[in-house]
């Protein structure tokens, strides 16, 4: 793993706080999710950072030594940061992020309906968190994101967040997989087999699967870390399983399956500045951005076989933030 600002502010919020659990709830992390960057973070500098103790934990020499660091660059890092927005921010340009969704090319469409003479850019992260912090830093305008249950976006000062619509995360398996002839796959099953996963410390989504594995009883083996197409080219060669999202195209040696039972679940955000040239349009762009994603729906065989059979899901733009069963 590579060292990053990101992970510059974790230490310093596990300092602040003086207990991993208490870390956690401002980074709006689990503590064992915590604790395993940590550790990653620990690995990467070459020793340990904090003395764990009953009543919290307490910065070790060494992680003295990385502090003084840390907080001696972070603020040179932040008005760099703060400095390039305002450069950025050109007039008349809009500048779009978003996660691996496929939203993305609906949400340009959109913008450049509601504002034609705005010059559109683009840039994709792998993680919804550090596109909400560039939204409140002001160097996107909107985004697409999206989160888990238990996962959820924390809202920020300045930032819209808008459920657009929340649907089940599939199975990706190999075309000749036994599991594949199956209408739906259970999810104890498919831990049965070897898995090809995210990267823990880009996004949440690994810790969510975890935790759905482990409520069913399961601890799969997860020998391949691989993202986007290196991870499909895994379960195309017959070496894993995976999950992804319902809307996931089937390609030649992969096939998409529903869980049984639905046990994970996946909810699209769109993600804009409140002052910025896109909140007049918020509405607006909300609702073009739906009738694409029913667009894309209708072109997923697999999952608009799902959406027939589970019509309460149906319903676009969301009404709420709330998860199925939350």
């Amino acid at each position: 793993m590579d060292l990053e600002v990101r992970h510059l502010r974790v230490v310093c919020a596990i300092a602040e706080a003086g207990s991993l659990t208490r870390a956690a709830a401002c980074l709006r992390m689990t503590q064992p999710g915590l604790s395993t960057q940590l550790r990653r973070i620990e690995n990467t500098l070459g020793g340990a950072l904090f003395d764990r103790r009953r009543s919290g934990v307490v910065p070790t020499a060494f992680g003295e030594f990385v502090l003084a660091h840390a907080r001696a660059i972070l603020p040179g890092v932040d008005a760099l940061l703060a400095d390039t927005a305002r450069r950025q921010a050109a007039p008349g340009r809009i500048r779009i992020g978003s996660v691996g969704a496929p939203l993305l090319a609906h949400l340009v469409l959109a913008t450049r309906r509601f504002l034609p003479e705005a010059e559109v850019t683009s840039r994709c992260r792998y993680s919804p968190f550090a596109l909400l912090d560039d939204l409140a830093a002001g160097r996107l305008e909107a985004a697409v994101l999206g989160d888990h249950p238990g996962q959820e976006l924390p809202p920020r000062e300045g930032v819209a967040l808008v459920p657009l619509v929340t649907e089940p995360v599939f199975a990706l398996l190999p075309a000749a997989h036994p599991l594949a002839a199956s209408a739906a796959v259970p999810l104890a099953r498919l831990a049965d087999h070897p898995w090809a996963v995210p990267r823990a410390d880009t996004d949440r989504t690994r810790e969510y699967w975890s935790s759905a594995c482990a409520a069913a009883g399961r601890r799969p083996a997860a020998p391949y870390e691989a993202e986007g197409r290196q991870l499909i080219e895994l379960v195309r060669a017959g070496l894993a399983v995976s999950l992804c999202q319902a809307t996931f195209s089937e390609t030649p040696g992969v096939v998409v399956r529903p869980l049984a039972g639905n046990p994970l679940w996946y909810r699209h955000v769109l993600a804009w500045h409140r002052d910025g040239p896109l909140a007049e349009h918020g509405d607006a762009m909300l609702g073009a951005v739906a009738a694409g994603y029913l667009d894309i729906v209708a072109a997923s065989p697999v999952y608009a076989r799902w959406r027939r059979r589970h019509p309460e899901a149906a319903r676009l733009p969301s009404a709420g933030p709330s998860f199925p069963g939350g």
